[in-house]
């Protein structure tokens, strides 16, 4: 489906300007987004999605808005995973929390760019061979399984990230945050501090997902305003979703089993597309049923470890 250039370049601009006021208005000074803040965001970034939504609705009708709807969840609930990522790594780099926010900002922003990249040649590729549809069928349901398969629990190591090597390598870093900058001049040299690094690893993390979400995504649309605003949305509410749930996502141990369950789903959607198309609505269905599914499970058999730090008590440790 064609989407007018207008259409492109005022959702753009719109997000633009959200991004701007979250940054230079509502988040303007440093400081530690707490629980109540960060579930006020996360319902404000939700509200405006699902309105979005409806806007799609009476837009495009009712199919491309199920297909939003469906998109939308699926990416949202495979962003989960990369918060699980996000806390290692600020864990390893003990990264003080009241500058945790400025760099999952600007690894969103980043991530808006790289997403759209990859959307774009996806959808450019399906167009032109229909056979790449069974090649990322297969690839998600390889990831769906290894997903399963693997604990999830792995340690982060900077020095394996070839970004970070490169920048280590011809670029003096420093061991100070320096109030939260990502550049220090001191004596006339340019320095990296640790929040830059954090940073690439925030970025390159969030490629290396992508390539999971993104096929998932496009195995429910070939719409690239669709897939590519959908993406946008669940990216825009994961800075939100990241304090409000830092404190108690490894009590959804279940989850990481629903979601590599929903990308098996959807891989073996794409594999069938040839012979038997599965309706979006029983789509929405299934995917919403594992999700919910692997939350109850997750409370009613609670993993049994050791308690969970909220991000606000880190922040005390660190000052420690």
């Amino acid at each position: 489906m064609k989407t007018d250039i207008l259409f492109w370049v005022g959702f753009n601009a719109f997000v633009l300007i959200l991004l701007a006021l979250d940054l230079f208005v509502f988040h303007r000074k440093t400081h530690v987004v707490k629980i109540k803040e960060a579930l006020l965001w996360s319902a404000f970034w939700i509200i405006l999605s699902l309105a979005f939504n409806v806007f799609i609705y009476y837009w495009k009708g009712s199919g491309p808005a199920l297909e939003f709807l469906t998109a939308y969840l699926i990416e949202k609930s495979l962003s989960v995973d990369n918060l699980f990522v996000f806390i290692l790594i600020f864990n390893f780099f003990k990264v003080p929390p009241k500058f945790q926010h400025k760099i999952l900002f600007w690894g969103v922003l980043g991530a808006l760019f790289f997403r759209a990249v990859f959307i774009l040649v996806g959808v450019t590729l399906l167009a032109k061979f229909h056979f790449i549809v069974y090649i990322l069928g297969g690839f998600l349901v390889f990831t769906g399984i290894k997903m399963a398969t693997s604990s999830g629990d792995e340690d982060i190591d900077p020095e394996a990230n070839p970004v970070v090597k490169f920048v280590s390598r011809y670029m003096p870093v420093t061991n100070r945050h320096y109030e939260g900058n990502f550049f220090v001049k001191l004596d006339k040299t340019v320095f990296a501090t640790p929040l830059f690094l954090v940073l690439i690893m925030v970025e390159t993390t969030d490629i290396v997902f992508a390539a999971d979400s993104i096929p998932a995504i496009l195995a429910i649309s070939k719409d690239p305003f669709i897939v590519y605003t959908s993406n946008v949305f669940a990216l825009l509410g994961l800075r939100a979703l990241y304090f409000a749930l830092s404190g108690i996502m490894q009590l959804f141990h279940y989850l990481h089993y629903g979601l590599s369950l929903i990308l098996v789903f959807i891989g073996v959607k794409l594999l069938i597309s040839g012979y038997y198309e599965i309706n979006m609505m029983v789509a929405l269905g299934v995917v919403a049923f594992i999700l919910t599914a692997s939350v109850l499970l997750s409370l009613l058999f609670p993993k049994k470890e050791g308690p969970v730090v909220p991000i606000q008590e880190q922040e005390e440790e660190t000052r420690a």
